[in-house]
């Protein structure tokens, strides 16, 4: 995909979305390669901040909820998120967090699907979405379990005692790609639900879900939508199923007229009834300008380059000899998202030390330097300087540093 006659430059010079780098505002004299992650600050997400607090909030008060549409964000943030995977409006709703959602999602997807009593899911899926399962269960008792199956083949263990498999379509350590349509089709044909975390897949590359005829899905938005952290989470679900869907959170904004202040909960019948108290303004409001930036540009091109950029690096890297001291932990790049995993006993002191050359990557345990591909402000020349530093570090045994060895809270 890189012949190495083409320079950075060169491959920069053509490259048609180097003009969204200026739509960031990101630290001198850094490379960051950890945008699927924690995306970084937009231009246009740090003047909304400002104008929030400042003017909706300071001077406006409570008016602001009509004024500038406060009570409709949750809606009109969900349809510009569904435009990025692939989603109609009036199916996904901004709320909450992964792991509360995936509570809501799984516990109406068993109620329509009764008889069945099998939550299935892969071992390597991330924590957070095995721990909710685990504790649903906890409440719903011996009745119901959890089955891990293999990722490397999902389809030939789908049985129809299964109500919901739950799946993230890339792997967060690995960056494993998993068919999202074939799959989701073969379990169809077995009369389970779908359940699709596209944490590391929204704003990454094209997603596809009415295309797919997927059930359910839930997403983060400070990854690769930028909507920095702690920004609210998502909610897909397809509106053949709005009418029969009931989740157990039912707060408030849920309700179909929730200044009527019944005393009796009536459920939107809309992705509405998903929320549940009241939506964090300023964190959406920050996250609805962020979205701003892929206005101009298609997840195909995104895509496009993401590829480019990795194959790139791993052009570099062979011909720096970084490669020989690390195993390539990802499948090929038509079977991965937006990342590249490398596995090293050291990893975490590397990438400790790599942070301190002025380039952010990540450690994912036990021993994964995880190394993310944004196509919207990372350039060829970033890559390629990185890679550069990278070998230095490898080669003078840098990361054998004390300083890179102690872990912190936050790896």
């Amino acid at each position: 995909m890189i012949n190495k006659v083409f320079s950075s430059e060169q491959l920069d010079d053509k490259d048609p979305l180097a003009h969204k780098a200026g739509a960031f505002s990101l630290p001198d004299n850094t490379i960051y390669l950890d945008g699927n992650s924690l995306g970084p600050l937009t231009k246009s997400a740090e003047k909304r901040a400002v104008e929030v607090v400042q003017e909706q909030w300071g001077q406006g008060l409570i008016t602001s909820w009509n004024k500038h549409q406060w009570i409709s964000l949750p809606q009109q943030v969900g349809d510009k998120i569904g435009e990025l995977i692939g989603a109609q409006q009036g199916q996904v709703i901004c709320c909450d967090s992964i792991s509360i959602n995936l509570f809501k999602v799984l516990s109406a997807a068993l109620k329509m699907n009764p008889r069945r009593k099998v939550i299935a899911t892969t071992r390597d899926n991330f924590p957070t979405d095995i721990y909710m399962v685990q504790g649903l269960l906890d409440l719903l008792g011996e009745e119901y379990s959890i089955r891990y199956v293999d990722e490397a083949s999902i389809s030939s263990q789908l049985t129809d005692d299964i109500a919901v498999l739950m799946l993230t379509q890339v792997n967060f350590r690995s960056g494993l790609k998993l068919d999202m349509k074939g799959i989701t089709e073969q379990a169809h044909a077995k009369g389970i639900l779908t359940l699709w975390d596209l944490a590391h897949s929204a704003g990454a590359f094209p997603v596809c879900l009415d295309d797919c005829n997927v059930d359910f899905a839930v997403g983060c938005s400070y990854k690769y939508l930028n909507g920095g952290p702690g920004a609210p989470a998502f909610i897909y679900v397809a509106r053949r199923h709005q009418d029969s869907y009931q989740q157990p959170l039912s707060g408030w904004m849920g309700h179909s007229a929730p200044f009527s202040f019944s005393p009796d909960y009536a459920p939107d019948s809309s992705v509405k009834q998903n929320l549940c108290g009241t939506p964090g303004v300023i964190g959406m409001s920050i996250l609805d300008a962020a979205l701003d930036v892929f206005d101009d540009v298609s997840l195909k091109a995104i895509d496009e380059k993401s590829k480019k950029l990795q194959a790139f690096f791993i052009a570099e890297a062979k011909r720096a000899g970084v490669l020989e001291h690390f195993g390539v932990a990802s499948p090929p790049i038509n079977c991965r998202g937006s990342q590249l995993a490398l596995a090293h006993d050291e990893a975490y002191a590397i990438c400790q030390a790599w942070i301190a050359e002025g380039v952010i990557a990540d450690f994912r345990a036990p021993n994964i330097l995880r190394i993310g591909f944004a196509p919207l402000y990372l350039s060829f020349a970033d890559v390629e300087k990185a890679v550069t530093r990278l070998a230095i570090i490898m080669n003078e045994k840098r990361y054998e540093n004390a300083t890179f060895q102690q872990r912190q809270s936050v790896t």
